[in-house]
């Protein structure tokens, strides 16, 4: 993969997940959901399974699962990390906000 597509892909990841986490700690008035729903999003983004296999089929699931996630390259974990950066960077800035007087909603 071209390095102008990494860094493109990082600053993506890292700005969408900023802007959902920001909008979602704004409705929901819960600071780190974003964070914490970034693994369950990561997941759906990576493996290939559906999501009712976690349920009746949760040993082969699981299995595909940390095959899928053991096969990742280093820029497919370059890139998954920055939208986590962003998950986070987005709890933080909302902190921030609310220490300083801004209410949101």
């Amino acid at each position: 993969m071209h390095i102008a597509v990494v860094i493109v892909s990082m600053l993506l990841f890292f700005v969408l997940f900023f802007g959902i986490g920001f909008l979602l700690n704004m409705l929901l008035r819960m600071t780190w959901v974003m964070a914490f729903l970034y693994p369950i999003v990561t997941i759906m983004i990576v493996d290939e399974v559906s999501t009712f296999d976690y349920i009746f089929n949760a040993s082969e699931a699981f299995s595909a699962l940390g095959t899928k996630l053991s096969s990742l390259h280093a820029v497919d974990i370059t890139i998954l990390s920055s939208g986590f950066l962003g998950a986070i960077t987005s709890g933080i800035a909302m902190r921030i906000l609310r220490q300083k007087g801004y209410q949101m909603f």
